[in-house]
This record gives C-alpha cells, structure tokens and sequence, in this order.
C-alpha cells in the first residue's frame, strides 16, 4: 500500500510539472479560452484546482501534526472566483506547487499511517485515499486544460494506470457519487484494460479481467478515465469502440461526468 501512496505522489508530481510548464507560457487570451469543462475557461479550471489545494492543504497538514488556521471554503472559493484570469494562474501555480511539496515531504511513516479528516466524509480516511481523490482532480481538470489547446490530449498515462488501480480499491466508493448504475436494464460487466466493470446494482471496477464479459472497452485506460468523469466526448473519442451487448453511449449515461 505504501508503494502505491508514493506512486500516487508522484503521479501528482508529474501533473504539476507538466501544467505548470504550459501554463507559465499562457498569453491572456488563451486563459479565456473555453476549456475541457464545460462553462469554464481555462483560467477557471486552473481556478477549481488552485482553491482544491489551498483548501485541500490544511487537512493534510494538519494531519501530520502542523498547528494550521485556514479560511472557511466559501472564502476562500469566492476571493478565487472574483481574481483576474491571470492572478487565477498564478495562484494555481503558488497553492499547488505549495500542496505538492507539502505532500512529498511525508516521511514514509506518516505515508503508511496518517488518516486526513477532509470535511466532507463521514470519517477520516487513509492518506491514500484523500491523495487518490486529489489525483482524480488534477488529472481530469488538467486534461481539461490541456484539450484546449490540443484537441488529441489525453489524461496522463501514469495517472491514468493509477486511478484505474484505486477505484478498484480504497477509492471504490467513489463510483457511488459518480456512476449512475440503473441507467443499464441488466446487470453487465465489461472487460477494461487490465480491469474490469460489473454494473449490477451498484457499479465497481475489479482488479482482474473479467470471463465472458458483456461487453469489451477498446481503448487505453486514460478515456476509461475520463469516461468516469464525462470527458469521453466526441471528438475526443475517434479511438475508443465498446463490443457487445452495450454501446459506448450506455457507457455515458451511467457516467455523467462533473
């Protein structure tokens, strides 16, 4: 478990340093550009994900034992949601770049055993866990980002592989908030990259491939992932079939995205 905190570290590393890497170099117009999300422009999406991780730092941080004061969320969502296209850039880079090296400076102790009381589940959960959910942010909302300006953009590939292994573990319940399983009459599975989805009366994603699955996603796991979120939109789909007893479009309505 250990092994899979420190590659979801990193993992979150290599998202920040390859957005950051465009977005020092974004002109004011592309900011206002219609991003990956809909309703938002770049500036944003880059928004949504600088307040992520100046909200998301104080539990992390506190969890490790640092005494720490922060604003109440509406706050700080409203300072961000009322600064300039170019001060919503620049903030993403200060808070994010914050949250990561607060995160990678975790002793392999406190990796394996802190739990993070985030503030909007019932319990605290595993350091993995508010990490993994943290990366389903970033590698979905950077892709959004990253279309913008290349139609055939992706969702990291690492990232891809490693959100594929925590939904099929400690990230699981989150196919609760995001899937939509009675939008299948019958209960189905579907062979995925390395995994498998059974949709029945609820929807989970297995470690293992399936046998005689219902239906078979051809594509890399990074449209998988997006799928989950609502991004495996045309024409960002050209790659991806599903053979079987569903079609691509069944995929979509259970997955309606965020």
């Amino acid at each position: 478990m250990t092994q899979l905190v420190d590659r979801t570290i990193a993992a979150l590393r290599s998202e920040h340093d390859s957005l950051a890497a465009l977005v020092r170099d974004l002109a004011d117009e592309q900011l206002a550009a219609a991003s990956g999300a809909s309703e938002w422009t770049v500036a944003q999406a880059l928004s949504h994900l600088g307040s992520g991780a100046e909200i998301g730092l104080a539990p992390i941080a506190r969890a490790a034992g640092e005494n720490v004061e922060a604003e109440e969320n509406q706050t700080i969502w409203a300072r961000w949601d009322a600064s300039a296209p170019r001060t919503q850039a620049e903030g993403f880079l200060e808070h994010n770049t914050r949250w990561i090296e607060t995160v990678e400076a975790l002793t392999p102790e406190q990796r394996s055993e802190l739990l993070v009381d985030l503030g909007f589940l019932p319990e605290p959960v595993p350091l993995l866990t508010a990490l993994g959910m943290r990366l389903n942010e970033v590698a979905n909302h950077s892709w959004d980002v990253r279309v913008a300006f290349d139609e055939k953009a992706g969702v990291a590939p690492e990232s891809a592989t490693v959100l594929l292994e925590l939904l099929s573990g400690p990230m699981g319940f989150l196919l609760g908030f995001l899937a939509k399983p009675a939008e299948v009459a019958t209960p189905v599975s579907v062979a995925l990259p390395g995994a498998g989805l059974v949709i029945d009366d609820a929807v989970t994603v297995v470690d293992h491939a399936i046998e005689s699955p219902s239906a078979t996603f051809n594509g890399p796991a990074e449209a998988f992932i997006r799928l989950t979120s609502g991004r495996l939109k045309a024409p960002h789909d050209a790659d991806v079939t599903v053979e079987g007893t569903l079609t691509l479009d069944d995929l979509r309505k259970v997955f309606p995205g965020f």
